[in-house]
């Protein structure tokens, strides 16, 4: 017989689990959408927080400059934040503009964003949206005419599919790339069909002037993109998924040099599930509303890896008694084996809703070491403790 806490466990992770496979058999569902044409071809600025890049600034640079979109129409800035390598002589040379910021109380990328926005909106004639791409990224040519038509559509905010650039041979690169596959662009696909907010996810991000008028930028912690995203639903204004629009982040080959950033992301969460969970909840309630219910659920659900991993280490631990005591239940085992069932639907039909269905048996292959790498990187978290501001990830060459 089940105990108390194993069904709590049982319910909690069931409750994630099928929830996001639900959401991934819905983005099998989306339809394909093409660019529309538009009336009207906005004024946009490309903005790229750099913080000591000069490996990779020029081509990001190279990147944005590339863009089908009519050249007069759009601008790059290159926001130099306390560089002290070439960041800022190599952003220039590539042909954009720099602003040099520094601020040694104020560090991070929420801060650089607020000043490089503040500087943009001050420009004459003034830009109709800004977009944010991150420093070690590129982005698809029809990028800007993506944005264009959401705008065309009312949309004030917008996340672009925010993939891993592919690469052959670095099992962490590919790891990485098929969980956000499933995070940042199923999930999104899924919640564009019922109607939810797609969530920010900090690179590709695109916002209208209006809305940064009207929900100023002040979003300092270590997920800034979160943040910011949650406050703009509190505010009534939903993200818009653009599916079409692609950014294409480069991820450190050697896992190690990953751990910066991966320690960021699963720690900077935190402090946000306890300043934003319950608001999104009770702004559930009171206005009866299935979107910010959805942002609660999607705040609060654990890393699937990390659910997952636990599920199997009690499927083990329960085949093992079961096979080994006389007389064991085998129920209490099949309740675990369904959850993993929505688990591995959860992949399947979310990499298939990517168009990277290829990924499917990689997946597999590479889940055990990815576990195992992020046990290791708890274990260094616990001992050195969680990162409290913006550390740049490591970067190899680019030769």
């Amino acid at each position: 017989m089940l105990s108390l806490v194993e069904l709590s466990l049982q319910g909690i992770l069931g409750f994630f689990l099928f929830y996001l496979a639900f959401l991934s058999v819905l983005a099998t569902l989306a339809p394909k959408k093409t660019v529309k044409h538009t009336s009207r071809q906005r004024r946009f600025a490309f903005v790229v927080p750099a913080h000591n890049e000069e490996l990779v600034i020029e081509r990001t640079v190279a990147s944005l400059r590339s863009v089908d979109y009519p050249p007069d129409l759009f601008q790059i800035f290159v926001v130099a934040d306390n560089c002290s390598d070439q960041t800022a002589q190599r952003s220039e040379m590539a042909g954009a503009i720099v602003l040099e910021r520094t601020n040694p109380v104020e560090r991070g990328k929420g801060y650089a964003l607020e000043y490089a926005f503040g500087c943009v909106s001050r420009m004459n004639p003034p830009l109709d949206a800004i977009v944010v791409v991150d420093a070690d990224s590129t982005v698809s040519r029809q990028f800007l005419r993506v944005m264009n038509a959401c705008l065309e559509e009312g949309s004030g905010a917008i996340q672009s599919a925010d993939v891993v650039e592919q690469t052959v041979g670095s099992w962490s690169v590919e790891a990485t790339r098929i969980a956000l596959l499933l995070y940042n662009v199923a999930r999104p696909l899924g919640r564009k069909l019922i109607g939810c907010s797609a969530g920010l996810r900090g690179n590709g991000m695109c916002f209208s002037r209006d809305v940064l008028q009207t929900v100023p930028w002040k979003a300092f912690s270590l997920t800034e993109d979160l943040e910011y995203g949650l406050n703009l639903l509190l505010h009534g204004i939903p993200v818009t998924f653009a599916p079409d629009a692609f950014v294409y982040a480069t991820m450190p080959q050697n896992s190690g040099n990953a751990e910066s950033q991966r320690a960021r992301w699963e720690t900077g969460r935190f402090p946000i599930i306890r300043t934003y969970a319950m608001k999104l909840l009770a702004a559930a309630i009171r206005r009866r509303s299935f979107a910010l219910f959805d942002a609660f659920i999607d705040l609060v659900t654990p890393a699937f890896v990390n659910m997952i991993g636990f599920i199997l280490i009690i499927v083990v631990i329960k085949a093992i008694v079961a096979l080994t005591t006389v007389g064991a239940a085998g129920q209490p085992l099949s309740g675990w084996i369904v959850i993993l069932f929505a688990g591995a639907i959860h992949v399947v039909f979310g990499l298939k809703a990517a168009g990277e269905d290829k990924l499917i048996l990689k997946s597999l292959r590479n889940f055990p070491r990815y576990v195992v790498w992020k046990i290791r990187l708890y274990t260094i978290l616990l001992f050195r403790g969680f990162a409290k501001e913006w550390v740049r990830t490591t970067r190899e060459s680019q030769q």
